[in-house]
């Protein structure tokens, strides 16, 4: 334990769960001595999780340990909380003599009031709080139009993305190189994944190794469902295990189609900083006026990829079984919800939110938006995707179909509706909403 005259300066570990190229961390590191890094298991956020075997919780707390461990070879500790932010702050300051509190910048709304309450308190206190961007290249108002509005449409943005990307450096954070300057101390005690309340999963979570191949044959197999075509660094994203800024650096060398997919992400996380509306209203607001027809009966079976629709439970299968789907099938099951459904794009956002690996706010929001034709540059409303059409461009031997449904050859499940029929009504419903919208 620090004595209370010694001045400790904290960094709080986020969505950004890595010692190297952190730029929140190399900050700390490289203006301080004594840096005293924590992890909040945030109840305000643990406590709305009803799967209590959630495979995030599990990747978080196995990263973690992983944290807790290097730290520990580096003479020093990761301090770990499971309490709410502020209750964290009160134990640490009334522990350490806390100057200084370092941290990486979050945009999500619920995060963005998070902060903003923690830095009050510590404001309070006469302890200086710091942020620093580092889940993206490029943040808030850095690619914006010229008369200084936000981007709704990606094509243009992503032009300007890469104009200014292709005029910066891209600087990397050396946090690794500075663990000299931690807090040297005896390990603090890592609590156990039950005492927080969750129970331990099966699931294995892919390495952070980036493997070139599949990068350069991206825009050849990125649609295959069946091969391993996408890399599996969407989770490692999420949670900061991997930098986002190596990864632009790899993307700019091997391949830009899957430089556009990152870019997407950042699109999204934008849109969501500018336009925080969208986490419980259409960004178009006309598509409010849809009259959802939301039969319960119909989402259950979509949910336990019982539609009757192979590749659609397909897909649905596969996220229910591993916390990951195809991004292809992503569109797919999704345009079959909000479509050929007519069931509300909340409801399928909602349910995603609870399964995924790989869940974030603004991409699971921006992509629901974008299949149910109310997001910023959506797909038009009159876009339907064809399940059996789809099957045949992207799974024609059934190869992925087979792997999730394994009773394929005595598949005797009905399809829930005639998918003809069923675009027709869609195209019926959507129309009158929007008519009504106007009028």
């Amino acid at each position: 334990m620090a004595s209370n005259d010694q001045s400790i300066v904290i960094f709080w570990f986020r969505r950004d769960l890595r010692l190297e190229d952190n730029h929140g961390l190399y900050e700390a590191l490289a203006n301080n001595s004594n840096v005293l890094p924590i992890f909040i298991f945030d109840k305000n956020i643990l406590d709305k999780l009803e799967d209590k075997a959630d495979r995030r919780v599990n990747f978080i707390y196995n990263t973690i340990v992983g944290l807790h461990q290097k730290l520990e070879k580096a003479k020093s500790t990761l301090e770990i909380f499971n309490t709410t932010p502020i209750e964290a702050f009160k134990k640490l300051i009334s522990k350490y003599n806390v100057s200084v509190v370092y941290t990486n910048h979050d945009y999500e709304p619920d995060a963005i009031r998070r902060d903003e309450v923690v830095k009050k308190y510590l404001s309070q206190q006469k302890i200086e709080f710091f942020t620093f961007k580092d889940q993206v290249t490029f943040e808030k108002d850095e690619v914006i139009k010229g008369d200084g509005t936000p981007y709704t449409i990606f094509t243009p943005y992503s032009k300007k993305w890469k104009e200014k990307l292709n005029t910066e450096i891209i600087k990397l954070f050396p946090s690794e190189s500075n663990l000299k300057h931690l807090y040297k101390c005896s390990p603090s005690e890592i609590p156990s994944l039950e005492s927080i309340g969750f129970t331990k999963t099966e699931y294995n979570i892919e390495s952070t190794k980036i493997v070139e191949d599949i990068i350069i044959n991206y825009h050849d197999n990125r649609n295959i469902p069946a091969i391993k075509g996408t890399t599996g660094l969407s989770v490692h994203l999420r949670f900061g295990t991997v930098s986002v800024r190596h990864l632009v650096r790899v993307a700019q060398k091997l391949n830009d189609q899957w430089l556009n997919e990152l870019i997407w992400r950042e699109f999204f996380m934008m849109i969501l900083f500018h336009f925080p509306h969208v986490v419980k209203q259409s960004f178009k607001s006309k598509y409010d006026f849809i009259v959802w027809r939301n039969n319960e009966q119909e989402f259950e079976k979509w949910t336990k990829g019982e539609t009757g629709f192979p590749i659609v439970d397909a897909g649905m299968r596969e996220l229910n079984e591993t916390g990951f789907m195809h991004n292809r099938v992503r569109m797919i099951v999704a345009s079959f919800l909000t479509k050929d459904l007519l069931i509300d794009w909340r409801w399928g956002e909602a349910y995603f939110a609870q399964k995924l690996m790989d869940y974030e706010l603004s991409a699971n929001n921006g992509n629901w938006q974008w299949a149910a034709g109310s997001g910023c540059d959506a797909a038009p409303y009159f876009r339907i995707f064809n399940p059996y059409e789809q099957t045949k461009k992207f799974d024609p031997e059934l190869k992925y179909i087979k792997t999730w449904i394994k009773e394929y050859d005595n598949y005797l499940i009905p399809p829930i509706v005639n998918h003809d029929d069923a675009r027709k009504r869609c195209l019926v419903v959507y129309k009158k909403g929007l008519e009504n919208a106007t009028s």
